[in-house]
């Protein structure tokens, strides 16, 4: 028997265990102090004053879409019942559940933000005949529902809507259950039994939201902190899964993961945390919130020690839910260079916050893609009509990440790309169109010989491919890809439309000088041109112009961009007459002081074997009015488009093309012959690099 002198005698208090969440032990236990909780105050205000928080009205408008919904789809199982022949009872019986997941099951979705829905019904009802056509019919014969896009072919197949403009993301899960419980647990690994991988990936939307939520400490702080973090990475031009960076998912267990490593912070240390630790995080180790649960029903679960293929990825952030998945597969060497230097500039400003030398604010200035890089790859997308354009560009889009991967593979790693995950129109346009844009660059570090080749015809041909193989595709859908200089960018995707002062650095006392102009061209000196005007000089001297634009040069640590070697095209239209192809040496140009839009496009009669770069020879092919490209004609919905690639692919005259740099086509042109998708090779690039040059 223990006596009261051994309860409160001289041995050293047992201390109490340390609550555990995920699969280390916390990095630090320290609860905020009040200079913490002041920074989080002014954070969360920060957020409500940039409209992250919906209204009331809004919230009670999601749960009434969110109720519709289920009536239909609860209508649609009955009648699908009905016709199977099955019992009176059954019918009455029959019925779909819908589970929300995503941003909204989470709690940090914003005003305009979608709904991620699974609707699980029973199993004799199929996704690609039930759920693709008789709902989708349904759903298309209801005014309330708009913008109607199945996507069947996804990683995880979706239909996408609008349904009283409150957007849609809807997914289905047949399990198997002849009548679907209506106090269903979708937690459960049951319902994983006896169904295919499309499903279980379906039904892990949901299934890795719940867990999340059961394995973060504090979910108050976990929503505020994800909030913050989502805003600030799009802000910066990281949130995109489909084009390699983060998306949602990806977020929300990063963030989860620092709220286990500190379970007592408040949200302004979470983000200060996050910043820190991701940005000393050695990838490819994974970040987990749980160990993975081993391989139960036979899926697949992520393991680099079995799976070859695991081991091919970059930054692994796996799913807390059986089978456990990485959520970033996407992520590739140049996406994740993107982000640690982001998360390196988070890390700065947040040091500077702590230290009351910044403001919220500045953590969420926005990233000026535009400003860069010295080469672009813009890709032009064009469709009869917006609804076509809606799916042709989330196809194109999609296809985005793998010329990425390509470039990538055919360069060795030596040119690294920068998916910008933002799609930008011209307004002046007459057609459905958008545009994406590309950043490229020369690896750092990596050393390079003079006329060494960045070729990437095969990359751009390769990713044509995949593109062409689009099931959907209808007349009137093209893409154009071409090469950009900084210079050459189209105004429209400057926020105020207009381009931006190159001159970063000028004080009110410093004059602005004008551009000089040779042949009515305009032409201002990239920085870090030194090298090539004086070379490109025709007095082979160094003129006074030249002197003043390497004198108000805004970035000393650019270099030369590349030259473009055009080459010959190795193979035509399919149903187009060689006479019909004419010799092509159109480099393009943008007059600066134009408001065109700088579409690249190429038509089948200016489609033709190019020069070799730095030939003074050139042939007039098409209009040179610049006029035309302000064509209204309706007869060819992209007459515009092509009128305006006529414009700005002026050819040469002799000496001038010594002084330009040319914006060379690159892409392909989608056309239609006799109904049957084919397609144009179009120019392709070669960069080559010389002394001192960085792509």
């Amino acid at each position: 028997m223990v006596s009261s002198e051994g309860l409160c005698g001289s041995q050293p208090p047992i201390a109490a265990p340390v609550t555990q969440y995920g699969v280390t032990k916390p990095i630090s236990m320290a609860v905020p102090t009040a200079a913490d909780i002041q920074r989080s105050r002014d954070l969360e205000k920060f957020l409500v004053q940039a409209g992250l928080y919906e209204s009331k009205e809004e919230a009670s408008k999601r749960e009434e879409v969110l109720g519709q919904i289920q009536e239909i789809v609860t209508n649609w199982v009955k009648q699908l019942t009905r016709l199977r022949g099955y019992t009176d009872q059954m019918v009455e019986d029959a019925k779909a559940l819908i589970f929300t997941f995503g941003s909204y099951r989470l709690g940090v979705h914003g005003p305009g933000s979608d709904i991620d829905a699974l609707c699980v019904g029973p199993s004799y009802v199929s996704r690609e005949e039930d759920f693709f056509f008789v709902l989708h019919n349904i759903l298309a014969e209801r005014e309330e529902v708009t913008e109607l896009q199945p996507v069947p072919d996804a990683h995880v197949p979706v239909m996408r809507f609008k349904f009283n403009g409150i957007p849609i993301d809807l997914l289905y899960a047949s399990i198997s259950h002849l009548v679907v419980p209506h106090d269903l647990d979708i937690s459960n690994i049951s319902v994983l039994y006896n169904v295919d991988e499309p499903t279980v990936r379906s039904l892990n939307g949901c299934r890795v939201a719940d867990q999340i939520l059961k394995l973060v400490p504090n979910v108050e702080h976990f929503c505020t902190t994800l909030r913050c973090l989502k805003f600030w990475a799009k802000r910066r031009g990281v949130y995109s899964n489909v084009t390699g960076f983060l998306g949602g998912v990806n977020w929300a267990l990063l963030v989860a993961r620092i709220c286990q490593l500190y379970p007592n912070a408040a949200p302004s240390m979470l983000v200060s945390r996050f910043f820190r630790v991701f940005t000393q995080w050695r990838w490819p180790n994974p970040v987990m919130l749980c160990a993975i649960d081993e391989d139960r029903l036979g899926f697949s679960v992520w393991d680099p020690r079995k799976n070859p293929r695991d081991r091919t990825h970059h930054m692994p952030i796996i799913t807390p839910a059986y089978p456990c998945m990485n959520s970033s597969y996407n992520v590739s060497t140049s996406t994740l260079r993107v982000m640690m230097e982001q998360f390196q500039y988070g890390n700065n400003v947040c040091e500077k916050i702590e230290l009351n030398k910044a403001k919220w604010s500045a953590l969420f200035d926005p990233y000026l893609f535009f400003q860069s890089y010295t080469n672009y790859l813009q890709v032009d997308i064009l469709a009869a009509d917006a609804d076509d354009l809606r799916s042709w560009k989330g196809w194109v889009e999609s296809r985005l990440r793998q010329l990425t991967l390509m470039i990538e593979r055919d360069t060795y790693g030596k040119m690294q790309c920068h998916p910008y995950p933002q799609d930008y129109v011209d307004a002046s346009k007459p057609c459905a169109h958008c545009a994406f844009f590309m950043g490229l660059q020369r690896k750092h570090g990596e050393i390079v010989q003079e006329g060494q080749q960045f070729d990437i015809r095969g990359s751009i041909d390769e990713f044509r491919h995949s593109i062409n193989m689009y099931m959907f595709w209808k007349p009137g859908m093209e893409i154009y890809v071409s090469h950009v200089r900084r210079k050459q960018l189209p105004a429209y995707v400057y926020p105020d439309g207009c381009k931006r002062s190159r001159n970063l650095h000028l004080t009110p006392e410093q004059p602005s000088y004008n551009m000089s102009r040779n042949n009515g061209v305009a032409y201002q000196a990239e920085s870090g041109e030194k090298c090539l005007k004086r070379k490109k000089d025709p007095d082979g001297e160094d003129s006074e112009q030249s002197r003043l634009d390497k004198r108000r040069s805004p970035d000393r640590n650019q270099s030369v961009s590349p030259e473009i070697i055009s080459c010959k095209l190795g193979s035509t239209c399919t149903g187009c007459s060689t006479s019909d192809l004419d010799e092509m040496n159109r480099f393009a140009e943008v007059n600066t002081s134009s408001n065109s839009s700088g579409i690249s496009s190429c038509s089948h009669e200016d489609i033709g074997n190019e020069s070799t770069a730095g030939s003074s020879e050139g042939s007039n092919v098409g209009d040179d009015n610049p006029s035309s490209s302000q064509s209204d004609s309706s007869d060819d919905l992209k007459s515009s488009v092509e009128d305006d690639h006529a414009d700005q692919n002026k050819v040469f005259q002799d000496g001038l093309l010594k002084d330009l740099e040319p914006k060379t086509v690159v892409g392909v042109v989608l056309k239609s012959m006799n109904g049957v998708v084919d397609s144009e090779s179009v120019q392709n690039p070669v960069i080559r690099v010389t002394q001192g040059s960085q792509v």
